[in-house]
C-alpha cells in the first residue's frame, strides 16, 4: 500500500485504511469485544429482589449510607449555616470619623437646617465629607495585630 495518500484518494483508499488500523488494534489486544453474557444465567426473579447488603467484618464500626436515611429525601431539609461571629466593637475614632461624614450628607442635602447657603454649604460639606472619609483611611492598620506570635501563620 501506498505510504503517502492524496485527497484524491477515492472512498475505496479510506475503507482500506480504515480496516488495516483497525486489524492492527485488534491484534495488539485494544479492540477486543465483550463475550455476550448467557441468557440463562440472567433470572427475572433475582432482577425484582433487593439488593444485598455489603456485610463488614466483625468488630468494624458500622457506617451510615445515604441508604439507611430516610430523612434525606425531605424536600425541606437543607444546610443551616450557623450564626456569623458578632461584628467587632466600634473604637471612639471610628465612631467621630462617622458622625463626621453623616454631618458632611446632612449639610449637603440640607444646608439650610444650618442656616446656611448653597454657596457656602455645599463646599463646606465636601470638605466635612472628605475629612471623615480621611480620618477612616488614616485608622487603618497596617502592623500586625499586637497580640500575635510567631506561629499565627501567613499575614496577608
Amino acid at each position: 500500500m501506498n505510504s503517502r495518500r492524496d485527497s484524491t484518494d477515492g472512498p475505496e483508499d479510506v475503507d482500506a485504511a480504515f480496516a488495516e488500523i483497525v486489524a492492527g488494534l485488534e491484534r495488539e489486544g485494544v479492540g477486543r469485544t465483550w463475550s455476550e453474557p448467557d441468557d440463562d444465567a440472567f433470572d427475572a426473579d433475582e432482577a425484582e429482589a433487593e439488593p444485598a447488603k455489603p456485610t463488614r467484618p466483625e468488630g468494624q464500626p458500622a457506617v451510615a449510607t445515604a441508604d439507611d436515611d430516610e430523612e434525606d429525601d425531605d424536600p425541606d431539609d437543607h444546610f443551616v449555616p450557623p450564626e456569623p461571629p458578632p461584628l467587632p466593637a466600634l473604637r471612639a475614632g471610628t465612631i467621630a470619623a462617622l458622625l463626621l461624614m453623616l454631618l458632611g450628607v446632612v449639610l449637603l442635602v440640607a444646608p439650610g437646617l444650618f442656616g446656611l447657603t448653597a454657596g457656602i454649604g455645599t463646599p463646606l460639606a465636601l470638605v466635612v465629607l472628605c475629612s471623615g472619609a480621611g480620618w477612616l483611611v488614616l485608622r487603618i492598620r497596617n502592623g500586625p495585630p499586637q497580640d500575635s506570635g510567631w506561629d499565627d501563620g501567613a499575614v496577608l
